[in-house]
């Protein structure tokens, strides 16, 4: 059966808008300019807006609201930080032992406890991003069903062991996560073979799209000034060059992810080469009966993700389809863009068999693929820049775990550009730096690696029922930085 292939994504064609004119360009300089009409820029839109009522803000984006990652995800608002843990709290551990009076010392916190600080404002976030859509009226089919990370393997058990201590170390407790024993776990959703799993239950399911259109609708209402069609080159102190003319702001934003090498300028946290855009791929089946799903449970609309190296996520939709994700084609050399989505026809089987080794008697048709770029650094992860000089904030590097960070990151875009010290200026991933990526072609040969290296080890546990992961696997976790 046919399918469609790009076109954003499903999310973004289930859900059109009416065709808009680009608006007029602002002749005055704003008090805020955004760069990137993606959920970090709707949201830093939203929250200036919040708090200053009297500003001019304007958002520029090249094609449309959501067209990149943020309109093209698996919908998870979830409690995944974005970035590796450890690293983040070595980084804070090194500063204070280099400068103990210095900026990070004023936070007062060690490296762990100041993830744990991370953690916790990322799960309060999930709870603002739900009471705004309550507030304003966003419909974006959100449910807090929570998500949970199912084993098919005894290696797959050890590594949810691990999790498990490594959350409860890093800032979750007792309420947020709970183990789930075989039978517990199908009785959530019935996959095939699971052993066991952890379930978490602040996560809720969105439609990502929906998100994005409803926030811009919000901020439109509000007088917010935002510029689709419209991109953005070379950006400097007050000025932001476009196709259609210059705009000047006396701060600005840049929100830009996987597309940051699209605008150039000497700018915070993208000097050289240090986020590329790594592709995600999904597809969305077609409607499932009522007999369908009562075989399968999936009835809280739980997000669900696994434990194998070459990961899925998953969301059972309001329209009762699977969207499902997960790597293949993962990078493009000299880091190209993923265009309107369009994923190769063997990465749309890989989903397809990786869907049905979940649920092997369901019988389902392929509604819809697509692709987007995933913002990477080299350590994966993220980092939050302010140039008090330029006047210029960078975001950037969220890794997959977008959703939830988007909205955090605003919040401390605009605590960092008013230039007070407070609990989320303190938080690691301000200024945290992820060294550069390697030069082509070395980096599209370890990305490729990295992916064929576990696709190779989840091979190896299923056919020799490993009960602990794989040498071959670790190796490739601590090659590409995901180690904790």
């Amino acid at each position: 059966m046919s399918y469609f292939n790009g076109e954003a994504s499903h999310w973004l064609a289930a859900s059109p808008t009416e065709p808009l004119t680009p608006s007029p360009l602002p002749a005055e300089k704003q008090d805020l300019v955004i760069v990137g009409g993606g959920l970090t820029g709707l949201w830093s839109a939203y929250c200036a807006r919040q708090a200053h009522p009297d500003w001019e803000i304007t958002i520029i984006e090249a094609r449309h609201v959501g067209y990149g990652a943020s309109g093209r995800n698996g919908g998870w608002l979830s409690t995944l930080l974005p970035g590796n843990r450890a690293k983040y709290a070595e980084a804070v551990d090194r500063a204070l032992k280099s400068d103990p009076t210095g900026p990070v010392a004023s936070a007062g916190l060690d490296g762990i406890t100041s993830v744990r600080a991370f953690q916790s404002s990322l799960f309060d976030s999930i709870d603002e991003v739900l009471e705004v859509c309550e507030t304003e009226g966003i419909d974006a089919h959100q449910v807090r069903g929570g998500h949970i990370d199912i084993a098919q393997s005894e290696a797959g058990m050890s590594r949810l062991r691990e999790l498990f201590e490594g959350n409860a170390q890093f800032g979750y407790g007792p309420e947020d996560m709970q183990y789930l024993d075989a039978e517990e776990t199908r009785a959530h959703i019935n996959v095939d073979q699971a052993q066991g799993s952890i379930y978490f239950p602040g996560t809720a399911a969105v439609d990502p799209a929906l998100l994005s259109r409803g926030l811009a609708r919000v901020l439109r209402e509000q007088g917010v000034t935002i510029c689709e069609d419209t991109s953005a080159g070379h950006i400097g102190k007050g000025v932001v060059a476009t196709n259609r003319g210059p705009v000047r702001g006396e701060t600005i934003f840049v929100c830009l992810e996987g597309y940051s090498d699209t605008v150039s300028g000497n700018l915070p946290g993208l000097e050289g080469r240090q986020v590329i855009p790594v592709f995600s791929s999904m597809i969305a089946i077609e409607p499932l009966s009522a007999e369908a799903w009562e075989g399968m449970g999936w009835a809280g609309r739980e997000c669900l993700g696994d434990t194998a190296h070459t990961f899925i996520y998953a969301q059972r939709t309001a329209d009762d389809r699977i969207a499902l994700g997960g790597r293949g084609a993962p990078y493009a050399y000299r880091s190209g863009l993923p265009g309107d989505g369009e994923v190769p026809a063997e990465v749309v089987e890989l989903l397809r068999a990786r869907l049905s080794s979940l649920f092997p008697d369901l019988d389902f048709d392929i509604a819809h693929a697509w692709r987007g770029a995933l913002g990477v650094t080299r350590d994966w992860c993220a980092g939050i820049f302010f140039d008090p000089e330029q006047r210029i904030g960078v975001a950037r590097g969220y890794a997959g775990h977008g959703v939830t960070a988007t909205h955090l990151a605003a919040k401390t875009l605009l605590d960092r550009a008013s230039g007070a010290s407070t609990p989320l200026t303190g938080l690691p991933w301000n200024d945290h730096f992820s060294g550069q990526w390697e030069p082509e072609p070395i980096r599209w040969l370890g990305i490729r690696s990295m992916y064929r290296i576990f696709g190779i080890a989840d091979e190896w546990e299923r056919i020799t029922g490993a009960k602990r992961t794989s040498l071959l696997a670790q190796f490739g976790s601590r090659l590409a930085g995901l180690h904790e």
